[in-house]
């Protein structure tokens, strides 16, 4: 009995030897060890290097031209023109056209920035249009400011501007525009403006847009009352062929409100309209 007893020791030790070998921590207490304390540097960081492998084999006056010549030309320098909408507008009655062009000029951190838009039936009088020229200057890699001068012309009398705001691209790659505009009278008038590409294919864009406009104080020669003057919404889907060249087709649809609409109504005009809309986007 004895030599069974053994045998089924010894069994059942080599049965269990795998699980213990499983963790080769096994055993290992150390529940009452005490971490060290946490020490936080308090030295000063290291200066910014000012060596540059150029300067060994270069003397100082002439590594100083190089880099006056780099600083004076080798900032970016460049322009662009922007048809961004050239459009037909459909609409009950009376068809349209609008219009919606910009330009700059200038480097990746200071530029003179352009931009002309109006809108109107065919047969009869410019109904609305506007050139705005502003200074626009990077804040970051996103946004810029912009300070400038706004032109109105069209029905009604003309009006002049001074204009500051931003511009950029916001957070999912929306490009958005808020700006505050004086007048040569007096009155005070705000625009917020957004649009979003949508890419369902690597050709096909899908560009849902808004804007709304906003007064501090009635303005009766112009038809505006105080408050939120007017929203438009506007969804177009264009095709690139290029870059350079991308018909589009889409819906426009924009509504006066407030006091703005009702003295649209009591001049005989409605307050809304809609409008299908086909136009090409370009630039150079």
């Amino acid at each position: 009995m004895s030599a069974i007893r053994t045998i089924l020791l010894a069994c059942a030790a080599l049965a269990s030897f795998p699980a213990f070998a499983q963790d080769p921590h096994a055993g290992h207490d150390m529940g009452q060890m005490k971490a060290g304390p946490e020490e936080v540097g308090t030295a000063p960081p290291p200066p910014v290097p000012t060596d540059h492998p150029a300067d060994a084999f270069w003397d100082a006056s002439r590594m100083a031209k190089a880099r006056a010549a780099l600083s004076q030309e080798g900032r970016f320098y460049g322009n662009a023109l922007i048809g961004d909408r050239l459009e037909y507008r459909a609409t009950n009655g009376r068809d349209g056209y609008a219009w919606q062009v910009m330009g700059w000029v200038g480097g990746d951190i200071d530029r003179l920035a352009v931009e002309t838009e109006g809108e109107g039936a065919f047969g009869e009088a410019l109904e609305t249009g506007e050139v705005r020229a502003a200074w626009r200057h990077a804040l970051d890699p996103w946004w810029n400011f912009e300070l400038g001068a706004r032109q109105d012309f069209g029905l009604g009398p003309d009006r002049t501007y001074g204009v500051i705001g931003i511009e950029g691209l916001a957070p999912y790659w929306f490009e958005v525009g808020a700006h505050a505009f004086v007048s040569n009278k007096g009155d005070v008038h705000f625009r917020l403006e957004a649009e979003h590409d949508m890419r369902l294919t690597q050709r096909l864009i899908l560009q849902p847009s808004v804007e709304i406009d906003a007064a501090a104080q009635d303005v009766p020669e112009l038809g505006i009352g105080a408050g939120f003057e007017k929203i438009e919404l506007g969804t177009r889907l264009r095709y690139e062929f290029v870059r350079e060249f991308a018909p589009y087709v889409g819906v426009h649809w924009e509504r006066k409100l407030g006091e703005t609409a009702r003295l649209a109504r009591a001049d005989g005009e409605s307050a809304s309209s809609f409008s299908a809309v086909i136009g090409i986007r370009t630039w150079f």
